[in-house]
């Protein structure tokens, strides 16, 4: 079992001043290590509309690398503009994950657009930063992931990672809406897609991780990790219904391979769960994992999946 040490929360959305577009939420954390600071993107929302729509927009907050809890900037801007009339970035970027590449930083993100019969629907589209992660260029008006005859709707929570020159893209694709109480409720997998440059994708067209604790169990940001000889996946679950509280919100799970392809399943081993009280005390979600100088950390996202901030914890030996 691994064990994580809780630092607590970092950043809190609603401290933040002067941004109308930045006003809760601080979901899907994803980091940029640099020289003197970590940057830490996630994904926000203004105040909901006039109609009870919301969107939402993707940002940052740099980190001293010396304290990781003395914030130092957060962006002036979204980094990624929404999409236009139509696409399928319309009304949100959420979550995004970011990879260097070479001089530029690319960005993989989950792109919203609003539907009549069920709440939204999702695909995966990238962007690429000539300015060190600040702002971010979509590579077009569509997704680079999208839909297909086995994956119908919502891919989402894409994080990216690269493996002996091969690209890998971790996100879930949706299986089903159930109809809960009146309300459409998603139920998605964690599945797998390889590329040699990062824009042509190959879909493993396989869910990853086995279900545990019903069928319709949703699993969401599953986070690869490498380290003595084998790779390791923090990833999120929930009930498919009445999900928004305690007893049925999100858990940090974990799973190990050796091949990337064949995943164990063992969640006595996340070494992570809610608090007692506090920020984080309802539900635990959205796991990333990042090296800094020495130590493992992960960021994860507390109660109401991110709405008050995100936190860190460091892990208490090795992942092994």
């Amino acid at each position: 079992m691994f064990k994580w040490k809780k630092l607590g929360k970092v950043f809190t959305p609603q401290e933040v001043q002067g941004r109308p577009w930045l006003k809760e939420f601080a979901q899907a954390p994803a980091t940029l290590v640099f020289e003197d600071f970590v940057r830490v993107y996630f994904s926000c929302r203004p105040p909901v509309d006039e109609q009870g729509q919301f969107v939402s927009y993707s940002a940052y907050v740099d980190l001293d690398r010396n304290n990781l809890f003395n914030v130092l900037r957060v962006s002036d801007q979204p980094i990624l503009n929404l999409g236009g009339f139509g696409e399928f970035d319309e009304f949100g970027t959420y979550p995004v994950s970011v990879i260097r590449d070479g001089d530029t930083v690319r960005a993989y993100y989950a792109g919203w657009t609003r539907c009549e019969s069920v709440p939204f629907n999702v695909a995966i589209g990238m962007a690429t930063s000539l300015d060190q992660g600040q702002t971010f260029s979509k590579l077009g008006n569509g997704p680079v992931l999208s839909y297909s005859l086995d994956e119908p709707f919502v891919l989402s929570g894409p994080k990216i990672r690269r493996f002996n020159n091969i690209w890998y893209l971790w996100y879930i694709a949706g299986r089903k809406w159930k109809i809960v109480e009146g309300r459409a409720e998603p139920v998605y997998k964690i599945r797998m897609a390889t590329s040699n440059d990062g824009l042509h994708w190959s879909k493993m067209n396989k869910d990853l991780i086995e279900s545990r604790i019903e069928g319709d169990e949703a699993q969401a940001s599953p986070d690869v990790f490498y380290a003595n000889g084998k790779y390791h996946m923090f990833f999120c679950y929930r009930y498919s219904s009445n999900y928004r509280g305690k007893a049925n919100g999100y858990r940090i799970g974990y799973a190990s391979s050796t091949n990337l392809k064949d995943w164990v399943r063992d969640d006595s081993k996340a070494g992570i769960d809610i608090s007692e009280e506090g920020w984080d005390a309802e539900m635990i979600s959205y796991p990333h994992v990042f090296e800094l100088d020495g130590k493992i950390y992960l960021a994860y996202l507390g109660d109401q999946v991110g709405r008050c901030g995100f936190g860190l914890a460091v892990l208490d030996g090795e992942l092994d």
